[in-house]
């Protein structure tokens, strides 16, 4: 299968079966917004080591804004709810309650599964805290050099998918790094799906295990230029650089139909061929065969 001159494999991507919650920050500007994003997301890449995988899911409309001010919805996955739980109060309380005249609510208000958020906070108002209900959700007001630091008492966690993705494998670096840039912003368009890679873009695929037994993942030395005639390669004739998009969503659709926009941006002069990685189909509960992402079903 091509599309234009670019080679799309008949390979899958393996996605695992994670838990998420959504967020809503606002703050007085933009400024203030941006520095208590960059402060949350930051150590959030993969959950090989990170606590959580976080990343910006869209822009708030004024009209949706809790408090009418500019703000942001932020995607986070964990391996359970509790495993969020703990590592979003941290988050939350050294990374935006610090950030000057930042509030944050619950993005899933209709979920049943229900986490702390505030509720664990408030004690930082050292019993000058203040809790008000308002249309039967409670928040809290805790005192603050700049004023209060607004939290809702609790947020809503669901079962979602991590790890979706697509490796793009272009003739050079230039190449690669345009058609990532592209698959990248195709995405971020979409609701529902995050890239919690750096700029969306992992330069350090892994596999699964490594000759170090103290480590649970190693390079993904099949996609690796340099190691071509070392190891068996998994890079196509004419490749020269390999970059790897990897998407988390809120269900399969989310995240197939950011699978499907970013091979469709991928492709294009310089790229020769766009795979996905996977490990045999062994390890992750859902499977995104390439060849069959424009299927109705992810529609």
């Amino acid at each position: 299968m091509y599309i234009g001159s670019t080679f799309v494999e008949d390979s899958f991507a393996e996605a695992f079966s994670m838990r998420y919650t959504r967020i809503l920050v606002t703050a007085h500007d933009s400024h203030w917004l941006e520095a208590a994003v960059r402060e949350f997301s930051g150590y959030a890449s993969s959950v090989i080591a990170c606590d959580l995988e976080i990343g910006v899911e869209r822009r708030i409309l004024d009209e949706e804004s809790p408090d009418g001010r500019p703000g942001v919805a932020l995607l986070a996955f964990g391996f359970s709810a509790d495993a969020i739980a703990g590592a979003l109060s941290n988050r939350i309380g050294q990374c935006v309650m610090t950030c000057a005249t930042t509030a944050v609510f619950d993005g899933l208000p209709l979920a049943e599964t229900r986490i702390p958020l505030g509720k664990h906070l408030r004690f930082f108002g050292d019993g000058y805290q203040k809790s008000k209900q308002v249309g039967g959700r409670r928040y809290w007001r805790i005192p603050v050099m700049d004023g209060e630091f607004l939290v809702e008492d609790d947020a809503g966690a669901a079962k979602g998918v991590a790890g979706g993705n697509i490796i793009i494998q272009a003739d050079s670096q230039v190449a690669a790094l345009d058609a990532a840039r592209r698959a990248v912003a195709s995405v971020q368009e979409l609701p529902g799906v995050i890239l919690p890679f750096p700029g969306g873009v992992a330069r350090s695929g892994s596999k699964v295990g490594s000759r170090y037994k103290k480590l649970k993942a190693s390079t993904a030395d099949a996609f690796c230029p340099s190691l071509r005639g070392r190891v068996p390669t998994r890079l196509v004739d004419g490749a020269q650089c390999a970059l790897e998009v990897v998407m988390d969503g809120v269900d399969e659709k989310a995240v197939g139909g950011a699978m499907r926009a970013a091979v469709e941006a991928a492709a294009g002069t310089g790229v020769v061929a766009v795979t996905a990685g996977n490990y045999g189909g062994k390890l992750g509960k859902f499977h995104f065969p390439l060849r069959r992402l424009w299927d109705a079903k992810t529609e």
